[in-house]
């Protein structure tokens, strides 16, 4: 009986220190786009390894009263990416392929999720 117990014990605590050592997911790859600069001139920013399962609201184009969105996203991730035209992951939304082309310059966008298919 005392064997059981003190079995049942060591496999919960494995599995309870497995769960807290794992780390947080993160898409492999990169997601790229494109803002309009200080200087009226197209700038490419890229997002290195991003989080996944959380919505991620562009800096650059965060306040849609100052700053025009972002557009021409390239998903070169290892999960699908949805691009939003708002901040916080609303408004309309388009799904990106993971590895895909580049998109279009009219795709705009202002956030981003990041979900394994």
């Amino acid at each position: 009986m005392r064997l059981r117990h003190t079995l049942a014990a060591t496999c919960g605590a494995l599995a309870l220190t497995a769960v807290m050592v794992s780390p947080a997911h993160a898409a492999t790859g990169d997601f790229g786009y494109r803002v309009t600069g200080l200087d009226g001139q197209p700038l490419a920013v890229t997002l290195h390894d991003p989080a996944s399962g959380e919505c991620v609201t562009l800096p650059e184009v965060a306040d849609p009263d100052a700053s025009a969105p972002a557009f021409a996203p390239h998903n070169d991730t290892d999960e699908w990416a949805t691009v939003f035209t708002e901040p916080d992951c609303t408004g309309d939304s388009w799904t990106l392929r993971p590895h895909g082309r580049p998109a279009s310059d009219r795709l705009k966008l202002r956030s981003v999720v990041f979900l394994r298919a």
